[in-house]
């Protein structure tokens, strides 16, 4: 077994290498727009990480549960497409580790060759990864490529010609806007080697009330997630949000199959930032944007993959059809 962590740094994928100037810029910037927003990117201090996690194992959010068990259920049909040749597994944001090892199971039963490359901005998050991995898979060769997504991918592939299987699992592709995804999947596409696998994780649509129910959890831990966001502006940049000031609100809009998350102000107040040496104003029941989270229709992911140049291979639905994970060809 061999594990390493690779730290790639490109300025062409605007790679910023001290994220509390990043976190600075990003609040500076949403913070200052007439329709205030902060992006979804900087839930994720210690605190918003650990909130994640115990929100994906609450029984309102389906997400992370109807993933899993796609995984489980059709692990060994996705094996098949993998098994002639050494690969390379790569894993845009590896979370906590729990679905790539259903898969990295599975191969390592069928001695499948290759080395698993999980590709994060969090140098944290990687060590969590390699520590549990040599833990539990003590045979599995590791490289954690700390980046970008972007940039780690391109590292890669100009680094290495085995064949690539890549991972984007999860819904994170639906946080981008329509624009920003078809961006991001074209550059995957001419980033791949001709017959490279993609297999990445669609949240479908479905009935609103179970969207809604999954976004404003009963146990409150959305709203605590969501309010952490400003929490982490308090400790970080010397701001003095108070929490009870703010409330959370989800909602689904019908027309962009999109459920929205914001913050609300619940009465006017002004808030300083210190480290910004700034202070924002906010009105009665002015909002913050802070996720969206786009719902989609099989067409319209097939759409996608057409669009960016992509053969679809196979779509892999839970028992409800909540969700797919769908495995791409270039």
């Amino acid at each position: 077994m061999t594990t390493t962590i690779k730290t790639i740094k490109n300025s062409t994928f605007h790679i910023i290498d001290d994220p509390k100037e990043e976190f600075k810029q990003g609040i500076l910037t949403g913070l200052s727009k007439n329709k205030k927003s902060i992006s979804s990117k900087f839930f994720y201090d210690d605190t918003g990480s650990y909130l994640f996690d115990k929100l994906t194992r609450h029984l309102d959010y389906y997400l992370t549960n109807c993933e899993i068990e796609i995984l489980n259920a059709h692990k060994n049909t996705i094996a098949t497409y993998f098994k002639s040749q050494p690969f390379n597994l790569i894993e845009f944001g590896p979370g906590d580790g729990i679905k790539p090892k259903l898969l990295i199971d599975c191969f390592l039963q069928k001695n499948f060759k290759f080395t698993y490359l999980p590709i994060d901005i969090s140098k944290e998050y990687l060590k969590n990864i390699i520590n549990d991995f040599n833990e539990k898979e003590p045979h599995l060769n590791i490289t954690a490529i700390n980046s970008d997504f972007l940039a780690g991918l391109r590292w890669l592939t100009l680094t290495s010609e085995k064949r690539n299987v890549l991972l984007f699992l999860g819904s994170s592709i639906g946080n981008l806007t329509p624009t920003e995804t078809i961006h991001f999947l074209k550059n995957i596409y001419d980033l791949l080697h001709p017959g490279d696998f993609f297999l990445l994780g669609f949240d479908l649509c479905k009935n609103p009330d179970t969207l809604i129910r999954a976004y404003n959890d009963s146990a409150g831990i959305t709203r605590a997630f969501n309010l952490n966001l400003l929490q982490r502006i308090n400790s970080e940049l010397d701001g003095n949000f108070n929490l009870d000031k703010f409330e959370h609100h989800g909602t689904y809009n019908v027309y962009s199959h999109t459920m929205e998350s914001y913050l609300i102000s619940l009465e006017n107040q002004s808030i300083d930032i210190n480290e910004l040496n700034n202070t924002f104003y906010f009105s009665e029941f002015e909002p913050i944007h802070v996720e969206f989270s786009h719902k989609y229709l099989l067409s319209q992911i097939e759409n996608l993959a057409k669009e960016a140049g992509f053969a679809i291979v196979e779509h892999f639905f839970d028992s409800k059809n909540y969700f797919v994970d769908s495995l791409w060809k270039k």
